[in-house]
Formats: structure tokens, C-alpha cells, sequence
């Protein structure tokens, strides 16, 4: 038996996978760091945060506040071992960020310098791999 709210708490834009009998959510934090919580759950019901795929933002900007910016809607993966989680920042583009190891580190790498490309949704078939987006007016 559950009731809604099942979390107590801003969890803007979630995403959820399944990976074997575990799901990961990851959601947005816009400029608050670390950026990007990403909640363990066995039943979809009971959720705790078990890391941050980002510890800080590579943009000297973001030492400042910056309203309506940061990281929005962000989508996460698994695909060959590797959790994936594609982290839009709609004035700098898109970063992804990657570990085999879902409570441990991630390496961040921006994949597109692109303005407005929001709310990312990676897909892979066979060995290639395609980006669905939507689009957003920069604010910058």
C-alpha cells in the first residue's frame, strides 16, 4: 500500500530505468549543486539518494546564481554496462555523463555546444546510438 506523494520533495522532470530488479531516477536541479540526485529504489515506492552524477558545473558562470539555468530534464541509461545519464544545460548544450559503477564517479563530457537542445532521450540500436530533443529558447 502506498499514497502520493511517494516523494517528499522537488524531483522536477524524473527519469527511471530498470536494471535487473533495481530502478535509478535521476531529475533536474537546475543550478543547485551537485547537480542531478540520483534516487535507488527495489519497488518504485521507497526511494533514497545514492549519488550525484555532477559535483560541479564547468561553467565559471554557475559560481553565481543564475535563475532558470543549469541542469534541465535530464535522461538516464544502461547500455553495455555503462549507466549513462544525458544532462541538458539549455545556454551551453549538452553534457553526458557516464560510470560502470552507479554509486562511484562519472566522467563528464559535454556532447553538443548547441543552445535550446533540451529534454535529451539517447537510443541505441545495435552499435549505433541516436539523440531525440526538444528545443527551448536560450536565455543567455
Amino acid at each position: 500500500m502506498y499514497y502520493n506523494p511517494i516523494l517528499y520533495a522537488d524531483y522536477s522532470d524524473p527519469d527511471v530505468i530498470r536494471v535487473k530488479d533495481d530502478y535509478y531516477m535521476v531529475a533536474s536541479s537546475f543550478t543547485y549543486l551537485p547537480s542531478v540526485p540520483i534516487l535507488h529504489s527495489k519497488d518504485l515506492i521507497h526511494w533514497h539518494i545514492i549519488n550525484y552524477a555532477v559535483k560541479a558545473l564547468p561553467f565559471k558562470r554557475y559560481s553565481r546564481p543564475c535563475h532558470g539555468s543549469g541542469t534541465w530534464a535530464p535522461s538516464i541509461r544502461h547500455h553495455d554496462g555503462v549507466f549513462y545519464i544525458v544532462i541538458p544545460l539549455p545556454d551551453e548544450g549538452i553534457m553526458v555523463a557516464r560510470s560502470e559503477n552507479i554509486y562511484g564517479e562519472f566522467e563528464l563530457n559535454m556532447l553538443t555546444h548547441s543552445k535550446g537542445w533540451i529534454d535529451p532521450c539517447p537510443i541505441w540500436t545495435g552499435d549505433k546510438a541516436y539523440m531525440v530533443f526538444a528545443f527551448a529558447f536560450s536565455l543567455v
